[in-house]
């Protein structure tokens, strides 16, 4: 068993009806180096050369390690296509930890909200993580949108050091988040 395959068996597998949260893999990596080149990653720390998105990608593989939980790749069941990613995320610098999202592709379908939720309860039952928040730029309307769709309200602001202002965005805590995983049976 390669070093690859062997990081893939440690982190879980979620799926819900339409997508399958699951380990970042290095074939991941150019849709990942896409997004962060173009104007849409504006909110998430790029635009970016590929030399830069190749460190971003090794924060993400090294979330998993470095906390033992990261962002799941969301992958299309259909397609078996590399969409963005999701999950509990607390990297040096942020207030506390979150459900983070980003969509390489795919807007507009509910990909978002479905995986966000997924990742949520997991982080909720698996971590035991009784609340979370989602920090989330000033302007990024699709984000908060996304963040009122699965119950957030925005708590209050922070400046940070590397993205400037932002909204904390307080979820549901675990015992009031409404539907989770079950919904997805």
């Amino acid at each position: 068993m390669s070093l690859s395959q062997s990081f893939e068996a440690l982190v879980p597998r979620l799926e819900t009806p339409r997508l399958v949260l699951r380990a970042p893999r290095a074939t991941d990596f150019d849709a990942y180096a896409a997004y962060l080149a173009s104007e849409r990653a504006r909110f998430t720390g790029g635009p970016m050369d590929r030399n830069l998105a190749w460190r971003a990608f090794g924060h993400v593989v090294g979330h998993w390690v470095l906390r033992g939980y990261g962002v799941f790749v969301i992958e299309d069941k259909a397609t078996g296509e590399a969409l963005g990613t999701t999950g509990p995320f607390f990297p040096e610098g942020w207030p506390e930890p979150e459900i983070a999202w980003t969509l390489w592709q795919g807007e507009g379908r509910g990909i978002a909200t479905e995986a966000a939720l997924a990742a949520r309860t997991w982080a909720y039952e698996a971590l035991g993580w009784t609340s979370a928040i989602s920090l989330i730029l000033d302007g990024n309307t699709r984000s908060e949108a996304l963040a009122i769709r699965l119950g957030c309200i925005r708590e209050s602001s922070v400046t940070h050091a590397q993205f400037g202002p932002a909204g904390i965005w307080r979820h549901p805590a675990a015992d009031t988040q409404g539907a989770g995983m079950e919904a997805y049976a």
